[in-house]
């Protein structure tokens, strides 16, 4: 449906990720966070370059992890609370008298902080069952790795460079995983 309606070149025509999200969310079977999450990765390409914080839609777990942090939202919308933490992250790090450890220089994006609050909510199911909500069980828990971890980025992050990562390929007739390393510093 999404080829025989020329989706890509609607997004390349979008004029925003709001514009993106719009197409998708058309779409049976994809909802508001899927369609947040499919524009995401989108402009995670080289297709697309808008600003990530001009728009977001926090999926269920976000807005778990809102409602555990404020006692009070007011009017707020969710995503209102995202953008105000987008912005006043530095000052309330400071205030906090706390050093963050950036993504080598990049700072916390809407997508970032909507992460953030899912994994909140995940963590107090976890630490605080008292603390009740429409979710309880955990899907999977972490189990580490022996194999390392090498991350890459978006190229258009500058990050790869910066931190001597380069894009490993596989040729597709390669059914092994891809090894991992996580470059710590």
């Amino acid at each position: 449906m999404m080829m025989r309606d020329g989706l890509g070149n609607q997004v390349a025509r979008a004029r925003g990720l709001d514009d993106v999200y719009r197409l998708l969310i058309a779409y049976p079977m994809i909802g508001p966070f899927m369609a947040y999450q499919l524009a995401i990765d989108i402009n995670y390409s080289e297709l697309t370059d808008f600003d990530e914080n001009e728009f977001t839609i926090p999926g269920p777990g976000a807005e778990r992890g809102i409602r555990k942090c404020f006692t009070s939202t007011g009017s707020w919308s969710m995503p209102h609370i995202i953008g105000w933490i987008v912005d006043r992250q530095e000052d309330e790090f400071s205030k906090l008298g706390l050093t963050f450890e950036s993504l080598w220089g990049r700072p916390l994006h809407a997508i970032d902080c909507q992460g953030l609050f899912c994994e909140i909510d995940k963590y107090s199911r976890v630490a605080f069952p008292e603390l009740r909500s429409n979710r309880v069980r955990i899907k999977t828990n972490f189990v580490p790795t022996a194999s390392p971890i090498v991350p890459f980025y978006p190229p258009k992050w500058g990050i790869n460079e910066a931190i001597g990562t380069e894009c490993v390929t596989h040729p597709v007739e390669d059914p092994a995983p891809l090894p991992i390393q996580l470059a710590l510093t």
